[in-house]
């Protein structure tokens, strides 16, 4: 089947995308759309703004998509959008790099926000599969230079006080699988953990991934520090969670993961790609006793941001993406592709800004 080609009896499904506003989210409503489902999508504005208009102006949303109000924080808020729907695919949580207070900020609402979720999909007998929006932060927070990270691990040495979020989405994972074992059901869960996603945003916002390259090419970084980042195209992050969906077998956790490059990689192809005249990092600051005080600045940046310096910084992530090649038939695009195009976005809808001639 090829990736434009609808679904069997796709036009007849609808599926509830939590969070619809959010960047894989988006992706993922329109490669639904594309394959012809029906789409609820959830979004914590009033549905009406035009804050949501580029969803509404997505090919097939006129017939296809409808938009209803629902909140993490609110017991029985998604009873409504996930009624009668064959499929749900969970993608809201809350994401902050800074927070004075995590747990209510970030823990509470992902872990009781996922159990909203999940309970509605238990009250709604229609609910055939929910696929979840994990991350790689639920499987670790730390790279290991002696160890390929799989579907078989855990993190478990985030905290409140280290990589908060890396923490609420290992929580909100946990919580997840615990209800599926404790708790009446009819329908299934597969969870989908993607690494650092980039690429084209369907919507006006930067989110945090796309930033990182902004910040690269806009001065941000004072030099090339060591460390290296695990990446996937967020339209393959999109299609891996429509064939989550649709494959009867597919079952437990899937490393969503594309390639992985060092900054300084990075930074040698945009140099080399077209983007020279940016104002990329030059200084080299991944010697060892550099590093180091590297690390020690970290304590003056935000806490997530200063949380995954220190526990990223002159290691390499290890990572498989075995299990979902081999079970859901995934080919991930090219991660220096995917930078041109991230990079090309950035500058469309104006984050970046082209340096003067």
């Amino acid at each position: 089947m090829s990736d434009n080609e609808d679904m069997p009896g796709s036009s007849q499904l609808t599926v509830c995308v939590t969070g619809a506003s959010g960047f894989i989210a988006g992706q993922t409503i329109r490669e639904l759309l594309a394959r012809g489902f029906k789409v609820r999508g959830t979004v914590r504005g009033v549905v009406d703004d035009s804050q949501y208009a580029y969803l509404k102006q997505l090919p097939g949303a006129d017939e296809k998509l409808a938009l209803v109000q629902a909140d993490l924080t609110q017991p029985g808020s998604f009873n409504t959008a996930i009624a009668d729907c064959d499929y749900v695919i969970h993608a809201a949580s809350p994401y902050l790099l800074e927070s004075k207070k995590p747990q209510e900020e970030m823990v509470d609402p992902a872990v009781n926000g996922t159990l909203n979720v999940l309970q509605a999909c238990a009250n709604a007998s229609s609910v055939k599969r929910v696929v979840l929006t994990s991350s790689l932060a639920a499987i670790t927070d730390e790279p290991d230079d002696q160890h390929v990270f799989t579907e078989t691990d855990w993190n478990s040495k985030s905290s409140l006080t280290r990589n908060a979020y890396f923490y609420s989405k290992a929580l909100a994972e946990q919580a997840t699988w615990r209800f599926m074992r404790e708790q009446l059901r009819t329908f299934d869960v597969v969870a989908l953990n993607p690494c650092m996603v980039i690429g084209e945003s369907i919507g006006p916002g930067l989110n945090s991934s796309n930033q990182v390259i902004r910040d690269l090419l806009s001065g941000t970084y004072p030099g090339v520090m060591a460390l290296n980042f695990c990446m996937v195209d967020v339209c393959d992050v999109a299609r891996a969670h429509v064939l989550a969906l649709d494959k009867d077998e597919a079952e437990g956790r899937y490393i969503c993961f594309s390639e992985a490059m060092t900054m300084d990689e990075i930074v040698d192809f945009l140099g080399e790609a077209g983007y020279s005249n940016y104002r990329l990092p030059r200084r080299d600051m991944s010697a060892g006793w550099i590093s180091s005080v590297v690390k020690l600045l970290s304590y003056a940046q935000p806490s997530g941001a200063g949380d995954f310096i220190r526990s990223h910084l002159g290691k390499t992530m290890r990572i498989s993406n075995a299990k979902i090649c081999a079970e859901l038939g995934m080919e991930f695009r090219p991660v220096r592709e995917t930078l041109v195009d991230t990079v090309e976005d950035l500058i469309r809808q104006g984050h970046l800004h082209k340096p003067d001639a």
